[in-house]
């Protein structure tokens, strides 16, 4: 496996609910492998193309997979994380909005084997769900090493 194919770019959109309480917008993993697990939900991300920049990958993921561009805001760089199989995720957030019931769905798919060694190909969506929410929710609904995003993000909101 490349490098490059061990790294992610994504993009977490951040806005103040009605309540204002923070809440970022996360998805959830499509497909049967993580239909019913805990935790299957991610920051919008993606493998970067040979030579690409990362915060260009992490908008051209958040594109593909949301089926909207991303909404005008500054960009602030929350780093990186690994993830237990050594993936590394670098995440920017941006304070924005987005209406869900305006995006396109799932625009990104892959297509797997499935059940696996089956000689059966599935193809399904990258995020199946899009979903705004609070802090506390996304911390028991995000992939587990991402969630230092959360409290990255809590960070910046907090110096402003």
């Amino acid at each position: 496996m490349t490098a490059a194919a061990r790294t992610s770019a994504g993009l977490l959109l951040h806005r103040r609910g009605p309540d204002d309480a923070l809440q970022v917008l996360v998805g959830h993993t499509g497909g049967p492998f993580w239909a019913r697990r805990p935790r299957s939900w991610t920051v919008p991300k993606g493998e970067p193309l040979p030579g690409e920049d990362p915060l260009a990958t992490a908008l051209r993921e958040f594109a593909e997979e949301v089926g909207l561009p991303a909404p005008p805001g500054a960009d602030v760089d929350l780093g990186e994380v690994r993830q237990r199989a050594g993936k590394v995720v670098r995440v920017w957030a941006r304070a924005t909005d987005l209406d869900l019931a305006a995006a396109r769905g799932p625009v990104s798919k892959v297509t797997v084997e499935w059940p696996p060694r089956s000689g059966r190909e599935v193809t399904f969506p990258e995020l199946d769900e899009l979903r705004w929410c609070g802090l506390d929710e996304a911390r028991g609904l995000l992939v587990e090493a991402q969630t230092g995003f959360l409290d990255r993000l809590v960070d910046v909101v907090a110096e402003g």
